[in-house]
This record gives C-alpha cells, sequence and structure tokens, in this order.
C-alpha cells in the first residue's frame, strides 16, 4: 500500500466521524497549540447550519478567487476521495501534501498521548480538520473557507476566529446529538457566532431566527441578513449556476457574506457564475439522463421534491434511493418516494446503511431491489426515464464515481471508501 492508503487506513480505522465524535473542543485545542496553532494564521469564513453550507462555501471561495485572492476550502463529508475535503484554489490537496499533513498531525497526537495531555487520538474529523489547518498555515492563503462538520458550537471547526461567521437555514437533521426542537439545533449552529464578528443569517423558520438574532445580540455580533441585500447584489443570486430554487438562497447568503468582506460585485458576479459544486442535482446526461442529488434529511428532500415538480411536472421519473440508519428516512421517503413511477431501493457501502428491504414499505410505487448502485444504474435503463439518485451522499459518491468513468470511457473502479 501508498502511504497515502495507509493513512486513510489509519483515519477509518479511528471509527465513523459520529460515532467517535467528542463533544469538547479541549482535545482539539491542546493538538493545535501542539502543532503551533495554525488555525490562527489565516483570514477564515466560517459556515454552520443544517442544509446549504456546501454550496454556499463554494459560491464564497468561487467569488474570493475571482478577486483575485488564494483560497482554501474545508467541507464535509467527501463524495469519492477524502482529499476533497480540503482544497488549495481550484485543487483538492495533493497526495504528496496529504500524506504531509496527516505525519505532522498523527506524530503530534502520538507526543501528547504518550504525555497523557490528550486522553485518546484524536477522531477522525479532529485529525482531518487539523491537517485541513496545517496545509492552509503552509500554503499562505488569504482567505480559507470554513464548513463545519455537525452543529457548530463543539464541532472541530469551532476554534477560529473569523473574518464573518454564517448561518444557513437551520432545519431538523441529527437530532441525536443537536437536540429535538429548532432551538435547540439553532443553539448548536449559534455556537460559531464570536463577539464582535459580523454575522451573515440566511432566511430562516421563525423559531430558529429568533434564537439566532437573540444569540448575535449578546455576542454584538452585527447581523446582515440574505433578505436585506439591496436589489442590484440580490439579483446576482440569478446568475447561479446550480439548479434548484433553493440554491438562490444559497447564492443570496454568500452574497451577503461577500459584501461584508468588501468584494467588489463584479468578482462576486464572476465568481457565482463560475460555481461549481457537485452531486448536489448535478445532471449526467444519457439514456437515461441521471442526476444526482445528496438530499439525505427532510429540509433537503422537500428542496428536491420541489425541484422535481417545478422542472418535471407530469414526466415519469425514475428514484434511485439508498439511505444511512439514523436518518430521518420516513419523512425523507414519504416526501420524494410519491413522485417517482418507479422506486430502485439500494444501500450505500457504509456499516450504517439502510436495509434496502426495510425501505419497502414507504414504496405506493412499483419498485425493484438492487444489490449496490452498480446494479441499481443498470436496472434504470430499462425502462429509460429521468432517474434521480438520493437519499445519501455516500450512495451519490458511489454513483459519481461509476458515471464520471463512463464519461472517460474507463472501465469501471470502486470509489474510495467513507469513513467506516
Amino acid at each position: 500500500m501508498t502511504a497515502f492508503e495507509d493513512s486513510i487506513g489509519f483515519l477509518y480505522s479511528l471509527g465513523h466521524e459520529l460515532k467517535s465524535v467528542k463533544w469538547d473542543l479541549g482535545r482539539m485545542r491542546i493538538l493545535l497549540a501542539e502543532l503551533g496553532s495554525p488555525h490562527l494564521k489565516g483570514r477564515f469564513i466560517h459556515v454552520a447550519g443544517t442544509n446549504g453550507k456546501g454550496s454556499t462555501c463554494a459560491m464564497v471561495e468561487s467569488a474570493l478567487r475571482a478577486a483575485g485572492f488564494r483560497t482554501g476550502l474545508y467541507t464535509s463529508p467527501h463524495l469519492i476521495d477524502p482529499r476533497e475535503r480540503i482544497r488549495i484554489g481550484t485543487d483538492d490537496i495533493s497526495e504528496a501534501a496529504w500524506v504531509a499533513a496527516f505525519h505532522t498531525v498523527h506524530t503530534a497526537a502520538e507526543r501528547l498521548i504518550a504525555q497523557e495531555a490528550v486522553d485518546a487520538h484524536p477522531s477522525f474529523f479532529e485529525t482531518v480538520t487539523a491537517m485541513a489547518f496545517v496545509a492552509f498555515a503552509q500554503a499562505g492563503l488569504d482567505y480559507v473557507v470554513l464548513e463545519t462538520g455537525l452543529g457548530g458550537r463543539l464541532d472541530a471547526t469551532n476554534v477560529v476566529i473569523p473574518e464573518v461567521s454564517v448561518i444557513t437555514p437551520v432545519d431538523f437533521d441529527h437530532e441525536a446529538f443537536l437536540g429535538s426542537s429548532l432551538e435547540l439545533i439553532a443553539g448548536e449552529k449559534a455556537g460559531i457566532i464570536k463577539p464582535g464578528v459580523p454575522v451573515v443569517l440566511a432566511e430562516q423558520r421563525p423559531e430558529a431566527l429568533a434564537f439566532l438574532l437573540l444569540r448575535a445580540s449578546e455576542m454584538r455580533a452585527p447581523v446582515h441578513q440574505s433578505s436585506a441585500l439591496g436589489k442590484e447584489l440580490a439579483d446576482l443570486a440569478n446568475l447561479c449556476p446550480l439548479q434548484g430554487t433553493h440554491q438562490l438562497e444559497n447564492a443570496r447568503t454568500a452574497i451577503a457574506t461577500l459584501q461584508v468582506l468588501g468584494i467588489d460585485p463584479d468578482a462576486i458576479r464572476r465568481g457565482i457564475a463560475a460555481t461549481n459544486w457537485p452531486g448536489r442535482l448535478e445532471r449526467f446526461p444519457g439514456n437515461p439522463e441521471i442526476i444526482l442529488d445528496g438530499a439525505h434529511n427532510p429540509a433537503g428532500a422537500r428542496a428536491l421534491a420541489a425541484y422535481i415538480r417545478e422542472s418535471f411536472q407530469d414526466q415519469p421519473i425514475r428514484i434511485i434511493f439508498g439511505a444511512m440508519r439514523d436518518k430521518a428516512v420516513d419523512e425523507v421517503a414519504e416526501t420524494l418516494f410519491p413522485l417517482a413511477t418507479e422506486i430502485i431501493l439500494t444501500a450505500p457501502k457504509q456499516p450504517r446503511s439502510l436495509a434496502p428491504e426495510s425501505l419497502a414499505a414507504f414504496a405506493e410505487v412499483p419498485f425493484r431491489i438492487a444489490d449496490g448502485i452498480r446494479e441499481a444504474l443498470e436496472m434504470a435503463s430499462n425502462p429509460p426515464m429521468t432517474t434521480f439518485v438520493t437519499g445519501s451522499l455516500y450512495l451519490v459518491g458511489e454513483a459519481r464515481t461509476l458515471l464520471m468513468l463512463d464519461r472517460a470511457g474507463l472501465p469501471p473502479l470502486e470509489p474510495v471508501p467513507p469513513a467506516q
């Protein structure tokens, strides 16, 4: 195995991100101090929220790059390759840079364990987040756009003092970790709001907005709402190339953030128009046309359902669906399944995957069961109709691997597996 493969194997051995998460920033702060505090050596835009975080981050980063800045982008999860999480400019971090960052962080962690300064090796997400900080500091970037992994208040990314904090729409997801009410979930997301640091708020449900505004007031953080953009800037959202009306709100949130940073409107225009964010209503033309969308929670399902109704109306569609056991599968399925003429049920190659047979109870239209995404895509060719792959970003990543290879005329390969 290569050094890169060894590093991935070790990271996955630390356990799945959710199961190994540590609800305490103490270990992360100790690790970063041991590394020379790379998280204090840059200008950060910190983004939390339930849906739209990644798209908003991608638009902000694209516009900053269009304005001539050297940028970094940290997002999660990855679709195919873990290096997607750490991007410098337009490129994923190289395998050599990944290995170097891993060695630096892993060595520091082992020193701390030997000194009994930490209770255990940092988790998968803590380690990769520290690797990102190390890589970004070494690259000497102007701005880094930083997406939280889960929540915000105790997320491993919440160690920076950003130039601006951003909160995309707050909705239900990960209730077992974040709370069972919008107020509790908003409280976790609001944890990224820092004293005196401007905060940009996307349109929110009233319960969430009230809590976010209260937190901003307590922190004396100036509030900028996406809905308050002047018409000229708001119109720039129409340049967004990402599909779905929900992306217009993400674009407005990104534009409000860029306005706070003082970015020239022409750079904003060019950056928004050039945004690329795979796996979110990403189309692969063919017979059938395949559309990938990582909707995996109720809010994401509602956005996808709205797109299907707007764009396809009475046209027949098929849904290939697979999900994780810890998601609100019933609500997602009840939102999406009635829109389909046929459903193909499958499962991502993940230990947390829900058996496709368990999804059959939600299917009131004809359905088939496939043993994995490759078989599901083969089934989708007969009869051909527009086919959506959704329910899990992991499933979307597996499908995208196969479709990209097919597009390039290459034989199918397995994707780099996501964290176990």
